[in-house]
């Protein structure tokens, strides 16, 4: 990983950007020691479509964290994206051998669980654990030393597209750089931006990225659903570049700077200049013009994840509301649409549980890598909904080397 071996780096791979930081951990906090970030321009929808610039991008971010961190990083806790990715509930039974429940039995019910018939071309990336049933009993969380004859497993079951995994990987490899593990974008997010309160209580994470919206729901504790909608921040920007008639570049800048979801985020109806596609000159226009482009889409994107949570059943089940995370919510007003359309409380999600450097701490533009340092510690110190038993631990890790195999 690096000089000092106790340090963790999270590599997210995004749509538009790929951000690296380095963490060291700690009894009760965990310090970021290091950032680094650059664009990314070989990705589509949260899939690589250029080697290349995804290689440039990742070894661009990685220098840059070694230099703010001083470590030498050599191996990573990387991201995948992209709505390739299927999430899916699944129920596994076993009869207990003996009187109790042991570790054996856990493993066997376990298996049960993800013995899922899969496409050729997907895998399983992550087998999340809602809860265990011993003799019609649920609600358990660890049943080991407990009395039964029949013990049942309740899972969540993420799967991914292999070839896209394995061109991330891939990417990693040829900028010399080892993947420990692979993990959902969204769920890194989530360690680091949901309490174990609001876990229980039920709440969902919306991550808005460039390219893809992640959306987790969790109730009691425990993940009930996933999915990756392939809309993001950059349709934002491109109807922003048809709508003015901008170069994209120039949209992004303007949302950036001036742009919000609602029109009484904004305090004037000040003039902006427009550069024109082309050779035309320049135009005036109103800011609030802004507001009528970006308001709709954001809209949409946020309808859209109502509505996997509605087909999910948890619609009445997210007593602790929406957590809104990724680059692409820092707009002013987005809160405000996102209550708006799911008629619950919102708040921007920022990492907690780490201290160190402000820039990556103040937002959530950062909360997915800094997640995905959560999944380099031992099982047991990850949120109890997100994290994976020792045996698929295992094979998880079995897996990111089988892919790897398959291209080297």
């Amino acid at each position: 990983m690096s000089k000092r071996e106790e340090l963790l780096v999270g590599l997210d791979i995004g749509t538009a950007k790929v951000a690296a930081v380095v963490v060291e951990p700690g009894l009760e906090s965990d310090t970021v020691l290091g950032v680094g970030a650059a664009m990314s321009e070989g990705l589509r929808k949260g899939v690589v479509v250029d080697m290349e610039s995804t290689v440039h991008a990742i070894s661009g971010a990685v220098r840059e964290a070694e230099l703010s961190a001083g470590c030498e990083i050599h191996t990573v806790y990387a991201s995948v994206g992209g709505s390739h990715v299927k999430g899916f509930n699944s129920h596994g039974v076993v009869a207990l051998k003996g009187k109790e429940v042991d570790t054996a039995d856990v493993e066997r019910v376990s298996e049960a669980a993800r013995a899922v018939p899969l496409p050729q071309d997907q895998d399983i990336l992550h087998v999340l654990t809602q809860e265990f049933v011993v003799d019609g009993q649920d609600g358990i969380k660890d049943p080991v030393s407990m009395s039964g004859i029949r013990l049942e497993s309740r899972v969540h079951i993420v799967s991914t597209s292999v070839a896209p995994a394995q061109n991330v990987m891939r990417c990693c490899q040829r900028s010399g750089l080892h993947v420990a593990d692979l993990s959902l974008a969204v769920l890194a997010s989530a360690e680091t931006v949901v309490t174990p309160e609001e876990l229980e209580m039920g709440v969902a994470v919306i991550d808005v990225g460039a390219g893809t919206t992640g959306v987790v729901a969790f109730e009691g504790g425990a993940v009930k659903h996933t999915a990756v909608l392939p809309v993001g921040g950059n349709h934002v920007s491109s109807d922003l570049s048809a709508g003015l008639r901008t170069p994209f570049r120039e949209a992004e800048g303007l949302k950036v700077r001036y742009g919000a979801a609602v029109e009484s985020a904004i305090d004037d109806d000040s003039m902006l200049e427009v550069s024109m596609v082309g050779a035309g000159e320049p135009r005036r226009l109103p800011r609030r013009l802004l507001v009528e482009v970006m308001g709709p889409r954001y809209r949409e994107i946020f309808d859209l994840a109502r509505k996997q949570i509605e087909r999910a059943g948890l619609a009445e089940s997210l007593a602790s509301g929406i957590v809104l995370t990724g680059g692409s919510v820092v707009a002013p007003g987005v809160t405000d649409v996102a209550e708006q359309i799911f008629g619950l409380p919102v708040r921007i999600g920022a990492p907690v549980g780490f201290e160190g450097l402000e820039e990556v701490l103040s937002g959530p533009s950062y909360a997915a890598a800094l997640g995905l340092t959560r999944r380099g510690f031992d099982a047991s110190d990850s949120l109890p909904a997100i994290a994976e038993g020792g045996h698929v631990f295992a094979r998880v890790k079995q897996r990111v080397a089988n892919w790897f195999r398959d291209f080297v």
